[in-house]
């Protein structure tokens, strides 16, 4: 059975998300059908960890992982900013190889790896398919693992929700989110929040595949 993932946790107050437009009960956000878990900043920085149904082990390479057996959420609320849904977590690696053979080696279903460096000097990428969602692995910069190691394990960096509306959703957010700029993926548009927005996550916004 192919992995998907149930819950984000999030190093984030909930009132930090809140107050961007998105809908909580208590401490949880539910964006499409994932759960996104704001547990708070004593909890660490950024995203801290995920649970996933159907992984056959949870040594993803030093991805804080859980064991879920929880079903989909039932309907998801509607986001006053917009937001429908989670189109890929991002994560990063100075091993590129190790890591894919460490997610590939715990179920989870590779699709392709990119040979092709992104804007921000990524060499390579690697996809896996996590249910309606993407993982995207990236490769660090040559420049960075030579500063911090190669023996790092991978760590989480951000998240890329969809906003079908995306002039709206912007919009809504005034300065605290970027430009509408084209996205990596032909055809598609993409903004990030700024720093102002207040999270512990860095955050995209990206129209619909």
């Amino acid at each position: 059975m192919t992995s998907t993932l149930d819950e984000l946790r999030v190093a984030d107050a909930p009132e930090a998300w809140s107050a961007l437009g998105f809908a909580l009960e208590g401490d949880t956000c539910v964006v499409g059908d994932v759960r996104i878990r704001l547990a708070g900043s004593d909890a660490g920085r950024g995203l801290v960890g995920w649970s996933l149904r159907n992984v056959e082990c949870t040594e993803l390479d030093g991805l804080p992982t859980t064991r879920s057996d929880r079903q989909l959420p039932s309907e998801p609320p509607a986001h006053p900013n917009g937001i429908t849904g989670l189109d890929h977590v991002v994560a990063i690696t100075p091993a590129l190889d190790r890591t894919v053979e460490a997610l590939q080696a715990a179920g989870l279903d590779l699709r392709r790896i990119r040979e092709e460096p992104t804007p921000a000097g990524a060499p390579r990428q690697a996809f896996f398919r996590l249910g309606a969602n993407i993982l995207e692995v990236v490769q660090e910069p040559a420049e960075a693992t030579e500063r911090a190691g190669g023996d790092r394990p991978a760590f989480f960096w951000g998240l890329a929700f969809v906003a079908p509306d995306l002039d709206a959703t912007v919009a809504s957010l005034g300065d605290r989110v970027s430009e509408i700029r084209p996205a990596v993926q032909p055809g598609r548009r993409i903004a990030t929040l700024r720093r102002s927005a207040g999270l512990a996550v860095p955050i995209a916004l990206i129209t619909p595949r």
